[in-house]
């Protein structure tokens, strides 16, 4: 571990470890479950005794947010998961390249909806983004047997609105429809729904040129919010 890292560890153990809630961890346990330890802190208090942790802390490095999300996946409890995607979400700008095989890491362990979506749409995402020579790992990420590595593909350009691949999101939709696993499904509506944002008229064709293909559920997802507004237009 890097000082700085490990230092961060430190602060983050001893800022969360005393706030333990065993009938909320039960709760929360139960809500994923059961996949998982936590703590029992709730997700507002979680981010307030996150900012005290690091507070008056130089910035990390891309080095040392690498060894600082490594050692807390390696933790039981859910929220030193929750708190090195904070941290790398607050810092994904230092983020290059060479952080993808660590993401690849996050995503595969300890692998949830609730950690791959934030990683798939707030750090991977991002990171493509900046550096599109990353597209052919996205290329060969939708190929993956690993459902969430499939999902990290679907879902990082959700948060980029105008400067989407469209051409990219629809043949990942596509190439994934016949999957059976709901995540995927589910994926692939939602992806296809954000994108309505930007030109609903192309989600609208590739969902009625893919009618046979595309399951109920993501078909459901990706016309969810263009059927509201029809309906609301329509009353």
């Amino acid at each position: 571990m890097k000082p700085l890292a490990d230092d961060i560890e430190q602060r983050v153990v001893a800022a969360f470890a005393p706030r333990r809630d065993e009938e909320r961890a039960a709760a929360m346990r139960a809500y994923m479950r059961d996949q998982f330890a936590f703590i029992g802190i709730p997700s507002p208090e979680r981010v307030t005794l996150s900012r005290e942790a690091i507070a008056g802390m130089p910035k990390p490095s891309a080095e040392d947010l690498e060894a600082v999300a490594r050692a807390l996946w390696a933790r039981d409890e859910r929220e030193y998961q929750y708190f090195a995607l904070w941290l790398l979400r607050r810092n994904v700008k230092v983020l290059a390249a060479d952080f993808i095989p660590t993401a690849r890491h996050l995503v595969t362990t300890k692998s949830w909806w609730d950690t791959v979506d934030e990683l798939a749409q707030n750090i991977v995402g991002p990171v493509v983004r900046r550096d599109r020579t990353l597209d052919a790992v996205m290329d060969a990420w939708i190929d993956d047997d690993d459902i969430w590595i499939g999902r990290t593909a679907i879902l990082h350009q959700n948060r980029w609105r105008e400067a989407t691949d469209a051409d990219r999101l629809f043949r990942y939709c596509e190439r994934r429809a016949p999957d059976t696993e709901f995540f995927i499904r589910k994926a692939i509506g939602w992806a296809l729904r954000e994108y309505t944002r930007v030109d609903p008229d192309a989600v609208r064709a590739f969902v009625a040129a893919h009618d046979a293909d595309l399951s109920g559920l993501s078909k459901r997802e990706a016309l969810k919010w263009l059927e509201r507004r029809e309906a609301r237009g329509a009353g």
